[in-house]
């Protein structure tokens, strides 16, 4: 775990304008700057960045967050590489707080990184004077510049030939990395032998794992790392380092299923194609990639295997789309894969397959209606029936919408009813409601309207008196506030992006950095907002002393103290009275 007080100065020396201008030309715009968003494709800058609450917001497709968040969604990596990136272009060192298990986990996968990119520059040293594996990748059309980006390399034909790269052949670390083998007898050799070796790298550039493609007609025809300390295969995909310019410069991403078919179409200059590494796609691969782009294309053999393997696919992703985000299917044809289509027909012509690709809506619907019999009353139940545990797994919105519509006129029932049969429900909005209503529900709450207050202004939150504090305490709805106090509190932040950073893993983590979006417009009027927070504190007091009040004055009998109570909160009540207004804001 990195320390808080780091993150916060780390975030107090870096400007989220100059982490940003990495990556992204922005420009200038009042006391903004804009670009074209990174992470959806537009033609006019709807993607904002704010010097002075150190946060950006895209008003097109909702991306958000702080500079550590920038470059987590950017570069596709998690908080402590994000962190770690960042400390070192302002030149920091990264503390760590870690239990003595965990510095050695962290030790080790030093260790094991360093293991692994020896072995990976002895296979590159190797494939130079193998004649057979130089033919084999000719053949498969590939050239020496694409094989040295991918750093593929040969693992020769020999029981024990990576002690020729590691003089302690009996290390650990060998068989940690998954490199070496050892059989019951204690006798140790080589996991990979005659095979040509493509290396598995993560968004770091760490080599974290190989797969080894046979050169003749051996079993299995690839093999691949086991799961290691540093190496997991449900969460990494092969290409995707050397494919993240190419994947943003496209705004897409191409999933295949074989390392050659990643590297075939590099070569052809297809740039932006990911394998899974011999596993089927999960749902972190599917996080993962939509994290960096808007659509995702999965490409598979048009077999029955590879209609299992779609299917799947779908069903993975459903949980993660949401409006904005495209997923597609491309179904080969018979005999053809990424590899073979593309030396044989171009880019072109493999981008115009690509352009075929059925939207999941699609691929969905026509699945599930060839599973049955449209005609009939009892095809159309089962067909809802089937749909049913798909459907609910979508995010509310406009897509989950258009599918229970699809469903709906498929099954020739109502919208209405088909919700009812999925058990869906969703908020409707009334036509011709009464104005008054329509003007009330449109009023803020009084929580909300303070969170807006302080996320705009981060010093309001430091001022919070004891008896303020205790106000927010006892309210419910204005614990998200409370908590945030606290924590502001304790580290001391001073802009909306840190304290966004500050609360990252909060309860209401969520609903702050929704909030936040609303404030990044400008800087904030300090005083203007100042006044409006001790009349909001002073509604919340007001009634709280009603309550109490309420609660003095139904009571049969009162003692002398009670009534001695009642003529302070009169008085307290009639104080309040004269306090700045709160506008535009209701009873939570």
């Amino acid at each position: 775990m990195i320390p808080q007080p780091f993150i916060q100065d780390l975030l107090h020396r870096v400007d989220i304008v100059d982490v940003v201008n990495r990556y992204v030309k922005l420009k200038r715009a009042g006391a903004n700057y804009v670009a074209c968003c990174p992470f959806h494709t537009e033609k006019s800058p709807s993607f904002t960045v704010s010097p002075t609450k150190q946060f950006y917001h895209c008003f097109g497709c909702g991306a958000h967050g702080t500079a550590v968040g920038f470059v987590m969604e950017y570069s596709g990596i998690g908080f402590v590489e994000a962190v770690k990136d960042l400390a070192q272009v302002a030149g920091m060192k990264v503390p760590e707080e870690r239990s003595e298990h965990s510095q050695q986990r962290f030790e080790q996968a030093t260790d094991l990184h360093a293991v692994l990119l020896t072995a990976a520059h002895y296979y590159r040293r190797q494939l130079k004077d193998a004649a057979r594996a130089i033919e084999y990748l000719k053949r498969r059309g590939l050239s020496g510049e694409v094989a040295k980006r991918f750093g593929i390399g040969y693992a020769p034909d020999g029981w024990q030939s990576l002690a020729a790269a590691f003089p302690d052949y009996g290390s650990k670390a060998l068989v940690t990395a998954g490199l070496v083998k050892q059989n019951d007898e204690g006798r140790r050799f080589d996991l990979f032998r005659d095979r040509v070796m493509f290396p598995i790298v993560d968004v770091r550039g760490n080599v974290i794992a190989f797969g080894g493609r046979v050169l003749d007609g051996g079993e299995p025809k690839y093999l691949n790392s086991p799961e290691t300390p540093v190496f997991e295969k449900g969460r990494e995909l092969y290409g995707l380092y050397q494919a993240r310019k190419a994947i943003r410069d496209a705004g897409r991403v191409l999933v295949v299923e074989g390392y050659m078919d990643v590297v075939a179409l590099a070569q052809h200059g297809v740039g932006y194609a990911v394998a899974t590494l011999g596993t089927a796609t999960s749902a972190l691969h599917v996080q993962k990639l939509l994290r960096q782009v808007d659509e995702l294309v999965f490409c598979f053999d048009g077999d029955a295997a590879g209609r299992r393997a779609a299917w799947r696919a779908l069903e993975i992703s459903l949980p993660e789309l949401a409006d904005g985000k495209e997923v597609r299917f491309l179904f080969l044809p018979q005999g053809e894969d990424p590899d073979t289509f593309v030396r044989a027909h171009g880019k072109e012509a493999f981008e115009a397959l690509i352009g075929t690709a059925l939207p999941l809506s699609r691929y969905l619907l026509d699945e599930l209606s060839g599973r049955t019999d449209l005609g009939s009353a009892e095809g159309r139940a089962r067909f809802v029936n089937e749909a049913k545990p798909l459907v609910t797994q979508l995010r509310e919105g406009a897509f989950r919408v258009q599918i229970l519509r699809e469903l709906a006129g498929r099954s020739r029932l109502d919208l209405e009813e088909v919700e009812v049969l999925c058990g869906i429900t969703r908020v409707r909005r009334r036509m011709g409601a009464p104005v008054g209503q329509a003007r009330s529900k449109a009023s803020t709450p009084l929580w909300r309207k303070l969170l807006r207050l302080m996320l705009d202004a981060p010093e309001l939150m430091a001022a919070v008196t004891a008896e303020q504090r205790d106000l927010l305490a006892a309210s419910p709805e204005f614990d998200p506030i409370a908590v945030l106090v606290d924590r502001v509190r304790e580290t001391g932040v001073k802009t909306t992006g840190a304290v966004l950073e500050a609360s990252r893993g909060l309860p209401h983590e969520a609903l702050y950095s929704e909030i936040a979006r609303e404030v990044i417009d400008g800087p904030a009027d300090v005083e203007a907002a100042r006044s409006e927070v001790t009349g909001v504190f002073a509604k919340l007091e007001a009634g709280w002393i009603e309550q109490q009040y309420r609660d003095l004055v139904s009571k049969p009998e009162r003692t002398h103290l009670e009534l001695e109570r009642l003529h302070e909160l009169q008085k307290r009540l009639a104080e309040l009275k004269g306090a700045p207004p709160v506008r535009g804001v209701s009873p939570a």
